[in-house]
């Protein structure tokens, strides 16, 4: 009986040692290290860089962070051999959009184009970190010439540009213009309707050539619309055997509003050829004439005059749609001269055509 009590307890104790309960190894506690930013961004425009980011959710222990974190921004050009602090450090909530802006030290908007590279690196409150993250690039070296002068005037092909041409340039730099549309439709187009697709809120037009001149022309615009202009200088520049862009500062914005205040083209072409009246035919003057082929073209009216008289219009109030007309308030014997006009859906009117004479016979 004692044998047997003491197995029992031998294999209770057993059970207890060996049972799904038993704690393994103590874990060591988390430092709670911010996890490092992977996708921060950066952009030179003019003497200003631009940093973006996104901040953490998690720490490298994959938990959750709840505390606001101390975020240090540093830049490294390639002379130097370690990261040095650029502005103050910021402080940003757990998955907050991050931002950071500054004016380029003289040493570095100076000299010749050279790689520069930034970093923010994530605290937790015993000062200690993860690593840095990502490297976002820019360009040092000394930036181009602001663009001055910038001004912008409606023509019926689009909105020119102008701006004053750099002084002492011997390979102008290209000029970028910035356009933004300010006043974009209320609402979506209703489905099954013929309209143009939405119009770009922003935009951006490369002048490659021609900005020794200082002039450009925007075609890609809608009448009816207003829109504002920057520009800036791009020189592309070779740094470390590649080929990258380094702008100058934004000029001061000009607004322009696109008013179809132009006429359409003359139309050209104008024939006109009688019928007498035989075998019971109508006594008329057939006309016809070259289309006109602006985009916004409504019609056209046509004019009539005997001899040196004044001009009257003859075709209805509406403007007539295709390039022809029929003029049956004829009478034989008489010479007629016409002339048409073409009229686009602003209601503005050309010139007349170049005009042309028809006798209508005796019948």
């Amino acid at each position: 009986m004692v044998q047997r009590l003491g197995l029992m307890a031998t294999a209770a104790l057993t059970a207890v040692l060996c049972g799904c309960g038993t704690p393994g190894a103590p874990q060591p506690p988390s430092l709670n290290l911010p996890d490092r930013v992977a996708d921060l961004a950066a952009a030179r425009t003019g003497n200003q860089v631009a940093l973006t980011w996104t901040m953490p959710k998690r720490n490298t222990d994959k938990l959750l962070l709840k505390d606001d974190i101390a975020v240090r921004i540093c830049r490294k050009d390639a002379a130097a051999i370690a990261c040095s602090a650029a502005g103050a450090d910021l402080v940003l909530a757990p998955a907050a959009k991050g931002a950071f802006t500054e004016t380029l030290p003289p040493a570095l908007a100076s000299g010749s184009p050279r790689p520069l590279s930034y970093f923010v690196e994530l605290r937790n409150h015993n000062g200690r970190s993860a690593g840095l993250s990502n490297a976002a690039g820019v360009v040092a070296g000394e930036a181009p010439a602001p663009v001055e002068g910038l001004s912008a005037e409606m023509r019926k092909e689009g909105a020119v540009l102008g701006w004053t041409p750099a002084a002492g340039e011997a390979a102008p730099a290209a000029v970028r213009l910035e356009r933004k549309l300010l006043t974009p439709p209320a609402g979506k187009p209703h489905p099954g309707l013929l309209e143009p697709d939405p119009e770009p809120l922003e935009r951006n037009l490369l002048v490659e050539t021609g900005s020794r001149s200082g002039r450009a022309l925007d075609k890609e615009i809608r009448f009816g619309q207003v829109y504002e202009y920057r520009a800036q200088r791009v020189a592309r520049v070779t740094v470390d055997g590649q080929t990258v862009e380094l702008a100058g500062p934004l000029s001061a914005a000009v607004r322009i509003e696109a008013k179809d205040i132009f006429p359409p083209a003359v139309p050209s072409g104008l024939a006109a050829v009688a019928t007498a009246g035989e075998n019971g035919s109508e006594t008329a003057i057939d006309l016809s004439w070259q289309p006109v082929t602006d985009s916004d073209l409504a019609g056209y009216a046509v004019y009539r005059r005997e001899g040196e008289g004044d001009w009257q219009r003859i075709s209805a109030a509406q403007p007539q749609v295709p390039p022809a007309f029929h003029d049956v308030k004829v009478q034989p014997g008489h010479s007629y001269r016409y002339a048409v006009t073409a009229i686009n859906q602003g209601g503005h009117e050309s010139g007349r055509s170049a005009e042309t004479e028809e006798t209508v016979p005796n019948p």
